[in-house]
């Protein structure tokens, strides 16, 4: 494991632990797991215009970005589900 692969977790947990000092953490997993859930999207979207759309967003269909063949190990766990997991986990395991 490279310590890359952690550093949306940790950017996740520290808009949680801000939010958190408010008393607002389930707010803070919220806006941390839509801001990657959304920056993954864009990146799958990229990914499926580079490699099938001969390089034009014209040539994409909305649904394209939800195929598997543009989503790898890494962007659906480290960049996707770790930090979303990790978040909640705070939120609802907290004392």
């Amino acid at each position: 494991m490279k310590i890359q692969e952690l550093i949306h977790t940790a950017l996740a947990l520290i808009v949680v632990f801000a939010f958190d000092k408010f008393g607002l953490s389930l707010v803070g997993a919220v806006l941390a797991s839509a801001f990657f859930a959304g920056r993954e999207h864009a990146q799958a979207e990229y990914k499926w215009i580079e490699r099938y759309g001969d390089g034009k967003r014209a040539n994409m269909k909305w649904w394209n970005a939800f195929e598997p063949r543009v989503w790898d190990f890494h962007s659906w766990f480290w960049n996707l589900a770790a930090p979303i997991g990790v978040a909640f986990c705070f939120v609802f395991f907290k004392e």
